[in-house]
C-alpha cells in the first residue's frame, strides 16, 4: 500500500522470492491427447530480469497423465517433458536461479498404485538423464514430484503406509544421491491426507539423503481461502487457518504430525485435468 515492492516486503520477513516461469500447457502434436509445457523461447531473457528484480528460485510445471488403455504417458510425452525440464533448469542456473523441477503425474484415472510407481520411475529416470546431458548441477536443484498414489477412480485407494512405502521406494530407485531435496506437490489430494502421507513418508528409512518436505498449493491454501471468503473481518481467522496447515506440514516433514491435530475444512481438492 505504501509503494514498497512486494519482493522487498518478502525479504524483510525472511522469505526468499521465487517465480513460476513456464507459460502453460498446450496440446502435444503426435501425443495421445497429451500436453507439453511451453515457455523456453525467451526464458533466458526473462530469468535474467527476474533475478535482477529479486527472484532467487523458479519452477516449471509439466504434467503427464496415466491412461493404460490409451498408452499414456507416451514415449514422446516423457521425452519432451524431460528435455524441456532440463533446458529450463540449465537456463535457470546460468542466470542465478535455483530451478525447481516439477514433472507432475496427474492423479486422474483408474490406475492402481503399482502402475503409478512404474510410470514415475520411468519419468524420473528420464528427467535425471536429461538433466545430466544438459550439464545441470544437481546440487543446485530441487525436485517437486507427485506422491505415489493410485488414480482417483481406482477402487483400491491404498492406505497411508502403503503410499509412503511406494513413494520412498520410487524415489530411492530414481534419484541421484547428489539431489538435495524433494518438495512434494499435493496434486489434488486433500489437505489432511497430504499431511498424513508426508508424515508417513518421513517415518520410513530411505537410502537417499535428500530432504522430504512440502511445496503444496491447494493443500496449504484451500481452507485459508474458504475461511477468508474475501471479507476483511475474516482476515485473522484466515491467517490462523494458514498457520495451522503450515504447522501440520512442518511437523509432517519431521514425521511428527498427529493426524487431526490441526484444523482443516476437509474435502477433495481434485480437479480433472488441472491447469494453472
Amino acid at each position: 500500500m505504501d509503494g514498497t515492492p512486494f519482493v522487498d516486503v518478502l525479504k524483510k520477513n525472511g522469505i526468499i522470492p521465487g517465480i513460476k516461469v513456464d507459460v502453460g500447457l498446450k496440446p502435444l502434436q503426435g501425443g495421445n491427447g497429451e500436453t507439453w509445457c511451453t515457455g523456453l523461447d525467451d526464458l533466458h531473457e526473462r530469468c535474467t530480469k527476474y533475478y535482477a528484480r529479486g527472484a532467487r528460485f523458479a519452477k516449471w510445471r509439466t504434467a503427464l497423465k496415466i491412461d493404460v488403455d490409451a498408452g499414456c504417458p507416451s514415449d514422446l510425452a516423457i521425452e519432451v517433458a524431460a528435455q524441456d525440464l532440463a533446458r529450463y533448469a540449465r537456463i535457470c542456473q546460468e542466470t542465478g536461479l535455483c530451478p525447481i523441477v516439477e514433472p507432475e503425474i496427474l492423479i486422474d484415472g483408474k490406475h492402481d498404485i503399482a502402475t503409478t510407481a512404474r510410470v514415475q520411475e520411468r519419468v524420473l529416470k528420464t528427467v535425471y538423464a536429461k538433466l545430466g546431458e544438459n550439464g545441470v548441477m544437481l546440487e543446485g536443484t530441487l525436485l517437486k514430484p507427485s506422491m505415489t498414489v493410485p488414480g482417483v477412480e481406482c477402487p483400491d485407494k491404498s492406505d497411508p503406509a502403503t503410499i509412503a512405502k511406494m513413494t520412498v521406494q520410487t524415489l530411492d530407485r530414481s534419484l541421484p544421491p547428489a539431489m538435495p531435496g524433494v518438495t512434494f506437490l499435493s496434486g489434488g489430494i486433500s489437505e489432511e491426507d497430504s499431511s498424513i502421507y508426508l508424515n508417513e513418508i518421513n517415518k520410513i528409512q530411505r537410502k537417499g539423503a535428500f530432504a522430504l518436505t512440502f511445496s503444496f498449493s491447494r493443500a496449504l491454501q484451500s481452507s485459508c481461502i474458504k475461511v477468508w471468503g474475501g471479507k476483511p473481518e475474516n482476515y485473522k481467522k484466515a491467517q490462523d487457518q494458514l498457520l495451522a496447515r503450515a504447522k501440520a506440514n512442518s511437523e509432517a516433514s519431521l514425521g511428527k504430525y498427529v493426524p487431526g491435530s490441526q484444523p482443516s475444512l476437509e474435502g477433495s481438492l481434485f480437479v480433472k485435468n488441472y491447469v494453472y
